[in-house]
């Protein structure tokens, strides 16, 4: 059994992590704002409200004695940019201060390599998506540059285009790149990979692209 705090835990990929999670028979403390939004129960979960979660002596409750912290933060749409850094930077105080080092974070397949063999309409799409989202992305950037300046255990999970489909396993990983081809990705997925990344090494300080 371990012990998990999920950050983002009302999110479509935090509310999978969390029961996911809880199904395996691992004990999640899950951070919300609003407890009424997070339709997941068990004997296994502890909801804490925080209502500022950028202020890291606030969270350090929240994720003191655990073995992982996973966090589902980030911008819902443009107007949020900037929301993944500030708040990964609490959680991320948070943890240094309570020494949990290892640290899963949700960030987007535009921030790893580009796969060989990509195509020219994909490329074209990824260069339309880039400019639009262009805040969204340099938001991520910096989330992963403070990661990557930190001393935790890192992993920041880049999945493609999200959907609402239900959890298959069946999905491909590259340490450190990306899968070619890769379009999308269920949350239900992501929060499978992240919760099956937590104990491999090889994915420790690396961006993981992640997609079907």
């Amino acid at each position: 059994m371990t012990r998990f705090t999920v950050f983002g835990a009302t999110g479509g990929v935090g509310r999978e992590v969390v029961r996911q999670a809880l199904a395996a028979g691992h004990e999640v403390t899950a951070v919300v704002r609003d407890p009424a939004r997070l339709a997941v129960s068990g004997t296994r979960l502890v909801v804490r409200r925080a209502e500022d979660l950028s202020d890291p002596e606030a969270l350090r409750a929240a994720v003191a004695g655990r073995d992982a912290v996973l966090s589902g933060l980030g911008a819902r749409s443009r107007a949020d940019a900037g929301v993944a850094a500030r708040l990964t930077r609490s959680v991320l105080a948070a943890a240094e201060a309570e020494k949990v080092r290892r640290l899963l974070v949700v960030s987007a397949a535009p921030l790893g390599p580009v796969p060989a063999g990509r195509g020219v309409l994909d490329r074209t799409v990824l260069a339309v998506v880039g400019t639009v989202l262009k805040d969204v992305y340099d938001d991520l950037r910096a989330m992963e540059a403070d990661l990557a300046a930190s001393g935790a255990d890192w992993t920041a999970v880049r999945p493609p285009r999200l959907t609402d489909g239900p959890v298959t396993g069946r999905y491909r990983t590259v340490v450190g790149g990306t899968p070619p081809r890769g379009r999308f990705l269920s949350r239900a997925d992501v929060a499978h990979a992240m919760l099956a990344m937590v104990d491999e090494p090889a994915t420790i300080k690396q961006g993981v692209g992640v997609a079907y």
